[in-house]
């Protein structure tokens, strides 16, 4: 069974990498679909989140785990055009949860032959976000604790 997980990656952090590894243990094969988030202004273009994913995918040996990209389409006739069954979304607290209950709920009438798994992220990773590790990062944090080391190294040159 081919499970999908999409999303923005911008960057991919440690919580985003243990839903992968999670998921990973439950399918066959898990597709990390990077998307445009169009509420969102990107600070890596979609070419260098997948060149990063693939390089953290490869630095962690993660099996089964392939990355894509669909910048211009929606989730669930990406998950299609991949041949995907379900389609996986980390939730770090209720807030998550209730939002992406909700597309869940969207794309289900969208497509019902696809189904939703919501994966709760480990508690030691709940509190990392995209949006904070970018922060840290420019400001020079600690990125070792939130991000894989390549994730780390791109974010230094880019706020250097």
């Amino acid at each position: 069974m081919i499970a999908v997980f999409p999303g923005s990656f911008d960057p991919v952090t440690n919580g985003h990498l243990d839903v992968i590894r999670r998921a990973a243990a439950l399918f066959d094969r898990v597709v990390v679909l990077i998307m445009k988030n169009t509420a969102k202004r990107g600070l890596f273009t979609v070419e260098e989140r997948v060149k990063l994913l693939n390089q953290v995918v490869a630095e962690q040996k993660l099996h089964r785990v392939e990355i894509s990209a669909a910048t211009d389409r929606l989730t669930v006739d990406a998950v299609r055009s991949l041949g995907g069954q379900v389609i996986i979304r980390g939730v770090r607290n209720e807030r998550d949860f209730s939002f992406e209950r909700d597309i869940a709920e969207l794309n289900r009438r969208l497509a019902p032959e696809i189904e939703t798994l919501l994966l709760p992220t480990s508690s030691e990773l709940a509190v990392i976000s995209s949006s904070y590790v970018k922060e840290i990062a420019q400001f020079g944090g600690e990125l070792s604790s939130l991000v894989a080391s390549p994730v780390a190294r791109a974010l230094q040159e880019r706020f250097d």
